[in-house]
């Protein structure tokens, strides 16, 4: 008969990632994830494979809790460039708030500490900002259609410029205690967007 685990996975899952979100991949050590999980070596293992998978896991588990937030943010019925200008301030709010600001942005910490040399997580960094790119352009495209952005403006481009940033609000408010540089930045940001 087979044996069953003596933990959650699903919640084992988000407590890991919750441990590489804070700490970073390099950081987290398996007795760590030990220890934080409250399970043993082997469960783990067993259920998630070693330490890279279990953080590509985690890694998966964060992108697919945030993308639909986004994606009803940005596809909502209604004027478009109000929801575009309130996920760029969500994003600079979240880069500069107490508690958030330290741990970052899974994704954004993963590009700087694993995409450069690790194939696997740089495919699952480029998937998460092709599709958040890919959300920013559909609602500018959208803007231009509704007369609310200029026929001129190339919302292709606008949304790559606007997922740089967010990308950068990130990583300044991580590593700055001073949120007017991020306020400041983001603004100015969408002002490209009158």
């Amino acid at each position: 008969m087979a044996r069953t685990k003596e933990f959650d996975p699903d919640a084992a899952l988000q407590s890991a990632l919750e441990l590489f979100w804070r700490r970073g991949y390099e950081a987290t050590s398996m007795t760590d994830l030990v220890e934080h999980l409250g399970v043993g070596r082997a469960s783990i293992y067993a259920t998630f494979g070693n330490k890279h998978e279990l953080y590509l896991k985690a890694l998966d588990r964060y992108q697919q809790a945030r993308n639909p937030q986004l994606l009803r943010e940005l596809s909502q019925p209604g004027p478009a460039l109000p929801a575009v200008r309130a996920v760029v301030r969500r994003f600079a709010t979240e880069a500069t708030t107490e508690g958030r600001r330290l741990s970052g942005c899974f994704v954004t910490n993963t590009a700087a500490e694993l995409a450069p040399h690790d194939t696997a997580a740089a495919r699952r960094v480029e998937h998460n900002w092709d599709h958040l790119e890919t959300l920013l352009h559909s609602a500018l495209v959208r803007a231009q259609a509704q007369g609310e952005l200029p026929a001129g403006r190339n919302p292709l481009t606008l949304a790559r410029m606007l997922l740089v940033l967010m990308q950068g609000l990130r990583v300044v408010g991580k590593a700055s205690a001073d949120p007017v540089r991020v306020q400041d930045a983001a603004e100015q940001a969408l002002t490209l967007l009158d």
